[in-house]
């Protein structure tokens, strides 16, 4: 790690300084309001600084995945080749991240626990345009104020030092707080940090976490942002002893499917590329800029149902940045399914002095100068990249209409009458489902019926009536992603609930028992995956808004439900099934998503068309 290990909040290093100097002038100020006889009483007081720096230590510490970030960030700019991070329970109980960068002499090892120390910034430095991922010298410092800290290091030029530094130890009787312990140790080259006890003294810190698997589901998210951004750097991840993420540090695509799986790291495409921006220099404008993109790109048809798979990185730092996100996926443009989603990770590389990295308290976002200009470049070179590529997909369900049909039902597709009286007289186009009902020809888009019949028995799921299941025999595997699998572990009984029982089954594998299975259709993996990313997303457990949930369950409806190619195998009986099924539907007029089911042509339509009078 490098000499400093540092990281922090998202303000300016000259913000830094004048706090400082303010909280060097408190006490002499309290003193003169002392000397001119100040009322005792009064509401507003400064604070010391030991009390300042605590609140500091909270704002940069909120999580746990924020300390595993920052330390992450340290190895990086130490130039390591292998980062191993492991992680006990939630995070508060241990994290260890473990580097062979270049590691600390017994000076800087001691120095790197105080607050506002930093290798990567001069004293007198702008923090806008560093070009390590992170400069703030107060990570540590703040890391050691809410938890035990034991960081060791060494150049690889003799003996190795221990720094310890123990957060807790005011609660044990030490009303100093924390005094750094510096001793002698053996290390190789490169730099150990474990953390224990996190918010060991922030109990309303600690209560606030989510569970275990949550918190820890964050981490893995994290940890997968930066073995993508960084596909150079060997990465691993273990969690309770247990491996669950390892990239092998040679390029993308290995880190993509260390990541993810070897299905999805088999159909994609690497992409690098350069495209200049910027004006004409020699008219006096500003000099153009090279904007690197690099990256891997899966194929339109590996998909997902959230946008949580396009992984943006801006100068080997993983960020949160809608522009650059919206510009990947510009560049798939409409080769994607609609409502589906692409998996990608790409790296923007730009001049560090177009950047600024302290927009954010979290640095998980940074400021571009030309946003817009880069965020065209990214489109661009996504688009070239997948021209040529292999992108097949599945063909969508047609659903133009003829101006002589009219939708059936009220606008909200509840129900207008039954089907009782209907008949079906067989399918058109192996997909609409042909039905006589009085002097009305009716037309049913047969996949949008089963969905709705699909949604209405999944929707039962959260009101107490179970829903229908198929167990599998054999049991399905199903590769995830190590947040994706952390996300199963989390939410296991909201995936129970709607049908999907699984069980562990090594590294990122989940073994699917049982799958939802109304009407007989049984659901795959992409609706076990849609169902995951939804809830860990908090967009379909039992505590979501109705909204949400809805949403959730109409795409799980989708995957088991009737498609083009599959009416052909339907014999008369079969259609009465799905026309009764869907006239017990609450609302059998619209899909979930709002499109018709039922279209009408009365009998007069008919007769103007061949010119008869009935």
């Amino acid at each position: 790690m490098t000499g400093d290990r540092d990281g922090g909040r998202g303000v300016s290093g000259g913000d830094r300084a004048d706090r400082a100097g303010d909280d060097d002038r408190a006490a002499d100020d309290r003193a003169a309001d002392d000397a001119d006889g100040s009322d005792a009483d009064d509401r507003v007081r400064r604070l010391d600084r030991e009390t300042v720096d605590r609140i500091a230590a909270g704002e940069v510490v909120t999580r746990p995945a924020r300390v595993v970030g920052e330390l992450v960030d340290n190895a990086l700019d130490a130039g390591a080749s292998r980062v191993e991070i492991a992680v006990d329970g939630d995070g508060t109980d241990r994290i260890r991240v473990a580097d062979d960068g270049r590691g600390m002499t017994r000076a800087d090892a001691a120095r790197a626990v105080e607050r506002h120390a930093t290798s990567k910034l001069p004293p007198d430095g702008d923090p806008v345009g560093v070009e390590s991922l992170g400069f703030r010298g107060e990570a540590l410092a703040a890391v050691a104020e809410a938890a035990r800290l034991e960081l060791v290091t060494s150049p690889g030029d003799g003996v190795g030092t221990r720094v310890v530094v123990d957060g807790t130890a005011e609660a044990a009787g030490n009303p100093q707080g924390p005094d750094p312990a510096v001793e002698p140790a053996g290390r190789a080259q490169g730099t150990t940090v474990v953390v224990e006890d996190l918010f060991a003294t922030r109990p309303a810190r600690r209560e606030s976490l989510a569970g275990a698997n949550a918190e820890f589901a964050r981490i893995s998210s994290l940890v997968a942002d930066y073995a993508l951004a960084n596909p150079s750097v060997a990465f691993s991840l273990e969690h309770d002893g247990s491996t669950t993420l390892t990239t092998p540090g040679t390029d993308r695509t290995d880190a993509l499917l260390g990541v993810y799986d070897r299905d999805t790291a088999s159909r994609s495409t690497a992409v690098s590329a350069s495209v200049e921006i910027g004006g004409e220099s020699a008219g006096g404008g500003p000099e153009p800029v090279d904007v690197a993109v690099s990256g891997a790109l899966a194929y339109p048809s590996v998909t997902r149902a959230t946008r949580d798979h396009v992984r943006v990185s801006v100068n080997g730092r993983p960020v949160r940045n809608d522009r650059l996100a919206a510009a990947v996926r510009e560049g798939y443009g409409r080769l994607l399914p609609d409502g589906r989603e692409p998996v990608a990770a790409v790296d923007v590389s730009l001049p560090p002095g177009r950047v600024d990295p302290n927009v954010h308290p979290a640095k998980r976002e940074v400021g571009l100068r030309d946003a817009d200009a880069v965020a065209d470049a990214v489109a661009s070179v996504v688009a070239d990249a997948l021209t040529g590529a292999d992108l097949r997909r599945s063909a969508g369900v047609a659903t133009d209409l003829e101006s002589a049909l009219d939708p059936v039902g009220d606008e909200d597709g509840s129900r207008a009458g039954a089907f009782a009286d209907a008949e079906p007289i067989g399918a058109f186009r192996d997909l609409y489902v042909l039905v006589e009902s009085g002097d009305d020809l009716l037309v049913i888009d047969g996949h949008a019926a089963h969905e709705r019949v699909n949604y209405e028995r999944l929707a039962r799921a959260f009101d107490g009536e179970p829903v229908p299941t198929a167990a599998l025999d054999p049991p399905a595997t199903v590769s995830l992603s190590t947040d994706e699998a952390a996300a199963a572990r989390a939410h296991a009984d909201d995936l129970a609930a709607l049908g999907f029982e699984t069980e562990a089954f090594g590294g990122g594998t989940r073994r699917l028992r049982t799958v939802p299975a109304p009407f007989g259709r049984t659901a795959d993996a992409d609706a076990f995956r849609d169902a995951l990313a939804a809830l860990s997303g908090s967009a379909g457990g039992r505590g979501a808004s109705g909204d949400a949930r809805d949403a959730l369950l109409a795409d799980l409806a989708c995957h088991p439900s009737l498609k083009r190619g599959d009416f052909e195998d339907l014999d008369d009986a079969d259609l009465r099934d799905l026309l009764d099924r869907l006239g017990e539907c609450d609302r059998p007029y619209a899909c979930p998503h709002g499109r018709p089911t039922v279209l009408s042509v009365d009998a007069a339509t008919f007769a103007a068309g061949f010119g008869r009078n009935r």
